[in-house]
């Protein structure tokens, strides 16, 4: 993924995580910080928590955020899995899992699906996740992903069907747009679902 692609898929989430006027973030799989840096220097975010299973990658964040100034309220990092519910992550305002879910085995997906729109139930929820139509355009050849780590990349329709079913499960809203680059046929790199629950 190149870095202009990359510096896209962060605008156009943090963008849909600030419209909301949210207070209160959880980012699930947060990784080294790329939106995590970003949201702590927001001024309005009063509390903010990111979740990775990794911990080499939530040390290389609290370096980075000691050399940058802290606007957010409250700041925790946490070593947890975002497919196991705490009831202390949660009522947050938003919820965001940028480039995490395609690192998930499918067979586990429901139990992120419980987790998050189950018991931790945000009000609003933003996933990102690799468009396997783009891949091609990328480089990536055919039958492979574009990291070894990947379970799966999904095409749009499949995501779209995906996030269709578990906002109707779930009590949510849902509304889709390609991210990071537009190509009139594959769309982009990247393809966004916004969860809203539904009041």
């Amino acid at each position: 993924m190149t870095s202009w692609l990359h510096e896209q898929r962060l605008e156009a989430a943090l963008a849909v995580v600030l419209e909301g006027g949210a207070q209160s973030v959880l980012d699930l799989g947060c990784g080294d910080g790329d939106l995590f840096v970003r949201l702590a220097a927001t001024p309005g975010i009063a509390r903010l928590v990111g979740i990775d299973i990794c911990e080499a990658s939530l040390e290389r964040l609290r370096g980075r955020l000691a050399k940058q100034p802290v606007a957010a309220g409250s700041v925790a990092l946490r070593r947890a899995s975002m497919t196991v519910g705490d009831p202390a992550l949660a009522g947050f305002d938003c919820a965001v899992l940028i480039e995490t879910i395609e690192h998930i085995d499918p067979s586990h997906l429901s139990q992120l699906e419980r987790a998050v729109f189950g018991q931790m139930r945000p009000r609003r929820v933003v996933i990102t996740t690799p468009n396997a139509e783009f891949n091609p355009l990328l480089g990536v050849p055919p039958n492979r992903f574009r990291h070894p780590d990947h379970r799966f990349e999904w095409p749009r329709a499949r995501f779209r069907s995906w996030g269709q079913r578990v906002a109707g499960v779930w009590g949510y809203a849902v509304r889709f747009s390609d991210i990071a680059g537009c190509h009139p046929d594959f769309g982009g790199a990247s393809q966004m679902a916004v969860f809203q629950v539904q009041p």
